[in-house]
């Protein structure tokens, strides 16, 4: 008999289905969750890539080589630039203000959209281009408080402009310094007639790149070694941290859920694989009886497996295909940007998949097809040659861990998957031996269906320890991936709630505090608390003076930094080291944010000189604490006690939340305090949100589909045993059972697998959590009581459901056909 013979005769008598199903199904899943990942990669950091308005960005506060720019259109990418820089904006005679000034080029932006109005606070328009040469675009809020309208002259410095159109939003509005307060739009050309940048002037320069990324990384590959100190090259992560942070924990998710996706695979093909293995016995006993060797046997087998790897192979690898394209086009709509295309690599990692797991899982017990002895033709009772041992578990082992490393390229995740489903087969082979082997008096004493369905668990002890070990790593893998879910959207939430503070108030005199404090109130403006900032200066560091430089990239130099004081370890602040301390204090002590006291290489203990005005200052660092930047709440690297820094004079600040449709207040606000600076964040925030939202969106998404995968193990675990029950089944019916009876056992008796695996499952996840949270994604672990009542409940109710309907030709067909059969 050919291989391609065997399997057609093996198709057409329904023995192939599910090996086939596990294969395809794998495949598919994996090569299509790689896929689709894969692909929404892409697209979420083109998306992101728009609030850099371009794919790299280098900035410096001096002019950069023209020669870069030459160099990146040579290789085939697009460019711009642009110049940001506070300056002062005249009408007419009397009125002026301080406006953030940014000039551009014809080519800005090269990603996102640039947008304007033709009228002060009217609807936004996408705009092609900035403005032409000789004309600017005002921030809706500079007409009122310069009282111009469309087509008047504004001053910048030594020249005129006529304003044509309304400044509405830019892709990298967010991404500077210098870039807060009203903004005004102007023509890169025209920065030298206005004669404001000169030597020393507090500017920044940004030269931007985009194109494919293969291109942009061999031009940065170019550019790195001619960067110098006072350079600095920003992709998304260093533009952007907030949204870096939530591309990045993102992109560990859909690593998991892939990762995941590798381990049910292969369970899903070990557990069809057995069950086609054993149902090939007594057709291998009957080959054997005929003359057929041992090593034709494997021969046999071993090209009908191949032949069935490569076809199902094939279909998965075209199902996977089919599947990613169908979930972007459900979610068309919802896409920022076209997506680029997978390349082969998820379908190589469904081909790698596939082979894997039949050599490591099928081809093993298959092959011990040819230890069986030609008696079982006669003997029906000889003992099963085709157990797996624990060579094979441990081959599997090896080959899914290597699977996960591969597809993840992380060692930690790998560790804390690996650690969980450790886990669950230690607890699940001691724990159900145990209550399976413990209901033995129970059992006794009950019912006749419970006696019945616990006769069942006694008699197939060792095999329902496994198939619950089987059942709890399939739920155990759902339930991290649910709880990791919920954990990162919750944590995105937090960082984001709705009334996150999106507009800044700096420079608020000490006699206008009350006042503004009473206005905001007065609106119904939800405000943090105003927190008093000197401007002093770092120095030196244990008596060794600061090197003096203008590089804004250095860290350990002399620099300017706003002081605060606290009696109290400010809200939204975490001690890491030392001690806070005590009220009314009045020692020279300073307590530092992390990263700025590894910049100056200081820790406890270490002395600091400071400047503020002309009065020098030496303090000892008390503490080191950790913040939240991304909360926009206001933030300090130093903070000093109160008693210290009472002598100084001192303005305030604070942090505060308005509508799009209150931002009207803002002119009244700049008219009563006109010299109050307030920085409008509400943009970044919008920004950082939308793409929040976008990722959590594909998040569920990908859950869904792993849910999916894992009910494909939990029917293949349940198909592994269905052969076993429908016979003793069949055997009670032909005894005169009834049909209640029977279906009521084998209820009985798959809840109770899926009570242990559900249990079971829950431990593992919480430890499986706890490893992902910590040492993966750094977030603060927390118990999670709620997924107890779900992971247990939801094994007894699909763990019951599913062997009941896998079981219910039993009571439906006569005995005498269910037997023949099987």
């Amino acid at each position: 008999m050919t291989a391609s013979r065997m399997l057609v005769r093996d198709w057409r008598g329904g023995e192939l289905g599910i090996l086939v199903a596990a294969l395809v199904l794998a495949v598919a899943m994996v090569s299509g969750i790689s896929a689709f990942t894969t692909r929404l990669q892409n697209a979420l950091e083109q998306e992101s890539h728009r609030f850099l308005a371009a794919d790299r960005v280098v900035r410096a506060s001096t002019v950069m080589p023209e020669q870069w720019l030459a160099e990146a259109r040579t290789q085939g990418l697009q460019t711009a630039q642009t110049l940001t820089f506070p300056s002062m904006v005249f009408a007419g005679d009397e009125a002026m203000y301080l406006a953030s000034i940014k000039a551009v080029t014809d080519d800005y932006p090269l990603r996102g959209d640039l947008t304007s109005s033709r009228e002060p606070f009217g609807a936004a328009e996408l705009a092609a281009q900035g403005p032409a040469p000789g004309t600017v675009w005002l921030d809706s809020r500079l007409f009122p408080l310069l009282d111009v309208s469309m087509g008047d002259s504004v001053g910048i410095g030594d020249a005129e402009f006529t304003v044509v159109a309304a400044a509405r939003t830019e892709p990298d509005q967010g991404t500077s310094f210098l870039g807060y307060g009203p903004r005004v739009l102007m023509h890169f050309s025209d920065i030298p007639k206005t004669n404001v940048v000169q030597p020393g002037s507090r500017v920044q320069y940004r030269q931007l790149y985009a194109g494919d990324e293969p291109s942009v990384a061999r031009f940065v590959t170019w550019l790195e070694p001619q960067l110098e100190d006072r350079h600095r090259l920003l992709d998304v992560n260093q533009g952007q941290p907030g949204l870096g942070n939530a591309l990045n924990r993102a992109e560990s998710f859909l690593l998991l859920a892939g990762s995941l996706g590798v381990v049910l695979a292969g369970v899903a093909i070990a557990l069809a694989a057995r069950r086609f293995s054993e149902r090939h016995t007594d057709y291998v006993a009957i080959m054997k009886s005929l003359g057929a060797t041992s090593g034709s046997i494997n021969w046999l087998y071993g090209r009908s497996l191949l032949l069935l790897g490569a076809t199902a192979t094939a279909l998965g690898c075209l199902a996977g295909w089919g599947m990613q394209s169908v979930f972007f086009v459900m979610f068309a709509d919802q896409m920022p940007v076209q997506p680029a295309p997978s390349g082969m690599r998820p379908y190589l990692i469904g081909a790698a998949t596939s082979m894997t797991c039949l050599l490591c899982f099928a081809w093993p017990p298959i092959r011990r097809l040819s230890l069986a002895s030609p008696l079982r033709v006669l003997r029906r009772d000889m003992p099963d040659e085709n157990r797996r041992t624990l060579t094979d578990y441990g081959v599997g082992l090896v080959a899914v861990s290597l699977l996960m490393w591969w597809y993840s390229g992380d060692w930690q995740l790998t560790a804390a998957v690996l650690a969980g489903l450790a886990a669950t087969v230690t607890l699940g082979l001691v724990l159900a031996l145990t209550l399976l082997r413990g209901g033995r008096l129970v059992g006794m004493s009950a019912g006749s269906i419970w006696r019945l369905a616990l006769a069942g668990l006694q008699r197939r002890g060792t095999a329902n320890a496994l198939q619950v070990v089987i059942f709890a790593m399939a739920i155990m893998l759902l339930l991290v991936l649910v709880l990791v879910r919920t954990s990162l959207i919750d944590e995105w939430q937090t960082q984001l709630p709705p009334d996150t503070p999106n507009h800044f108030m700096l420079n608020i005199a000490p006699e206008e505090v009350q006042a503004v404090d009473q206005v905001l109130r007065t609106e119904n403006i939800n405000s943090e608390a105003l927190y008093p900032m000197i401007r002093g200066r770092i120095m030196s560091v244990n008596a060794d003076e600061l090197p003096k430089t203008s590089d804004q990239e250095e860290g350990r130099r002399q620099r300017e930094v706003n002081f605060t004081w606290s009696d109290t370890l400010p809200s939204g602040n975490e001690l890491l080291d030392g001690q806070w301390w005590a009220p009314e204090s009045t020692e020279a002590l300073v307590s530092l944010e992390r990263e700025f006291a590894e910049r100056l290489q200081v820790g406890v203990g270490d002395e600091i000189g400071l400047m503020i005005g002309s009065a020098p200052l030496s303090v000892r660092v008390a503490s080191i604490r950790e913040l939240d930047w991304q909360s926009f709440q206001p933030n300090f690297f130093m903070v000093f006690p109160p008693q210290f820094l009472s002598a100084y004079p001192a303005t305030f600040m604070t942090s505060f939340h308005l509508d799009a449709s209150q931002k009207v207040f803002l002119n009244s606000f700049i008219r009563d305090f006109p010299t109050v600076t307030v920085i409008e964040m509400d943009v970044v925030v919008e920004q950082v949100r939308s793409i929040v939202e976008q990722v959590s969106g594909a998040i569920e998404l990908v859950l869904a589909v792993i849910i999916a995968a894992g009910s494909l193990v939990l029917v293949s675990g349940v198909q592994a045993s269905v052969d076993a029950r429908m016979h003793e089944s069949a055997i009670l019916r032909a005894l005169g059972a009834r049909r209640g009876l029977i279906l009521g056992g084998l209820f009985i008796e798959f809840a109770a697998l899926g009570l242990f695996a559900g249990f079971l499952a829950t431990v593992a996840a919480e430890l499986s959590v706890y490893i992902l949270q910590v040492w993966v994604m750094e977030f603060n672990y927390s118990p999670s009581p709620a997924v107890w009542p779900l992971g247990i409940g939801a094994g007894v109710v699909l763990i019951s459901a599913l062997g009941v309907y896998s079981c219910r030709k039993v009571v439906s067909s006569p005995p005498l056909s269910v037997l023949r059969e099987l």
